[in-house]
């Protein structure tokens, strides 16, 4: 019997989705792209690569750009990351009515300049939202988003953006009834994580 000196196919197809991860979280970083999935086709296009088989996870990319952060800004990430801590405060107290959840990126910890403060508000009347910051003379832009509810189902939430001392938020306008029920998250597809004001306040105490 002739042995191969042919990798394994499973070692050559890690060895790419790790590339392609490296790559699509230096472009998440440096360009500002927040999208996975556009993220990996920019990846792909860049290195010629045809296979969707091939393309990492949302957790894959997510964890290269932790480790991109570590090694490449592992003075300024932090640095954004506290003063988007103390942003999401600040915007916490102010919709203090709509009982507001940090989600995102500021809240797991990979947030960096490009990162918007996501905010979960909760309300029977998502128009109240809109109410609220016409009458603090605050403009916003105005849009729908779609979430996972579980694997097989979704729905879509009213969205609000807007950006103020240079911190861009992103406000998901949720239901009352649906603060038990945490949308299915992008990178775990486990439910969403959310923080409280006082949680979110614990972070900043910590060292």
């Amino acid at each position: 019997m002739i042995c191969s000196e042919r990798r394994p196919p499973d070692r050559q197809s890690t060895s790419l989705r790790q590339q392609l991860a490296a790559a699509a979280a230096r472009m998440m970083s440096e360009q500002g792209v927040r999208d996975f999935a556009m993220a990996k086709r920019k990846a792909a296009a860049q290195l010629g690569v045809a296979e969707s088989s091939a393309l990492p996870s949302n957790r894959e990319i997510d964890r290269a750009l932790r480790q991109y952060q570590g090694l490449f800004q592992s003075i300024a990430q932090p640095r954004r990351l506290r003063e988007l801590r103390l942003a999401a405060v600040s915007a916490m107290q102010f919709f203090e009515r709509f009982g507001p959840c940090l989600a995102g990126a500021v809240l797991d910890g990979s947030a960096d300049q490009h990162s918007a403060v996501c905010l979960h508000l909760f309300v029977a009347d998502a128009t109240a939202v809109e109410r609220f910051l016409l009458d603090q003379n605050i403009p916003f832009a105005s849009d729908h988003r779609r979430l996972h509810a579980d694997p097989m189902h979704d729905f879509e939430v009213p969205v609000i953006r807007f950006a103020a001392d240079e911190v861009a938020f992103d406000l998901s306008i949720f239901d009352t009834d649906q603060r038990r029920q945490a949308p299915l998250d992008r990178i775990t597809g486990k439910p969403t994580r959310r923080a409280t004001l006082a949680q979110v306040q614990a972070l900043l105490d910590q060292p």
